[in-house]
């Protein structure tokens, strides 16, 4: 029988994931089965230890309820503990080990796929919730000239700018508060927040992207999300969805369960707009 892995979210039905995997494990020759399962809202916690129980080797794990899977993991890695979130849950002999790949993944797709230089360039990461905790750390270590976190609960934003700044060396510009406190312009801008998955706007001034900028949404779909739209209508230079970041994060997370790596280049295609 192949390994059972699966992606755990709410809502799951638009997941690439198991896409994603199936072609990795097909690549690679791995026999191992991978779906997408629902887990109620307040349920995560009980639907992962049932998965488990049940001989899953491991499952991948998205909004909402990364805070959720760092707090059932029994062990953690080092980027899990930074972030105060974990994507990626792993059977082992001593209890489950959760790890975070979003930000191996957001930086490779960023750097590799986008040809986007971070160090030196002004970040607005728009949300504070398990989404962005991932992310944060990393970008910081690109070395940008300021990273500002921007959330509807200002209050949100400072305190995970005060928990990140525990593992951070320094050097950039880093701080946080309300998406109504925004102010210049940004060179990237990277939604973190679930209002794409909703096709709500997100409460942003005019002059927010700075010429040649970046809008980079995590989210992703066959169609062009409502935060690339806006980002359009707002002056981004270009825009991408976040289906290489997935990708990116996938293929690391397949390393963690597997000990292999896959090639991620067959899985991406075009999925950029530009301005001009």
């Amino acid at each position: 029988m192949p390994d059972l892995y699966a992606v755990f979210g709410n809502p799951i039905a638009h997941s690439r994931s198991p896409w994603i995997h199936a072609a990795f494990a097909e690549a690679l020759g791995e026999a191992m089965r991978y779906e997408a399962r629902q887990a109620p809202l307040e349920g995560f916690s009980a639907a992962a230890r049932a998965f488990f129980a049940a001989g899953g080797k491991g499952c991948n794990v998205t909004l909402p309820f990364k805070e959720e899977a760092f707090r059932l993991a029994d062990t953690l890695t080092a980027r899990a503990r930074a972030a105060g979130a974990a994507n990626t849950l792993k059977a082992e002999e001593g209890g489950l080990l959760g790890d975070n790949t979003d930000g191996a993944g957001l930086i490779r797709d960023l750097e590799s796929n986008l040809a986007f230089v971070i160090s030196g360039r002004r970040v607005l990461l728009l949300g504070a919730g398990g989404a962005a905790r991932g992310v944060i750390l990393p970008l910081l270590m690109r070395s940008p000239a300021s990273l500002v976190v921007a959330n509807r609960g200002a209050d949100k934003a400072a305190r995970l700018v005060e928990e990140i700044t525990a593992f951070y060396p320094g050097g950039a510009s880093f701080s946080g508060g309300g998406l109504d406190g925004i102010s210049g312009a940004f060179d990237l801008v990277i939604n973190a927040t679930s209002a794409s998955l909703a096709g709500e706007p997100l409460p942003l001034p005019q002059g927010v992207f700075a010429p040649g900028s970046l809008a980079y949404d995590m989210m992703y779909g066959e169609a062009e999300t409502s935060f690339l739209r806006q980002a359009r209508a707002l002056g981004a230079a270009r825009g991408a969805d976040g289906l290489g970041m997935l990708i990116e994060q996938a293929a690391e997370s397949f390393f963690l369960w597997r000990g292999r790596r896959p090639e991620t280049a067959p899985l991406l295609r075009a999925r950029i707009f530009r301005a001009d």
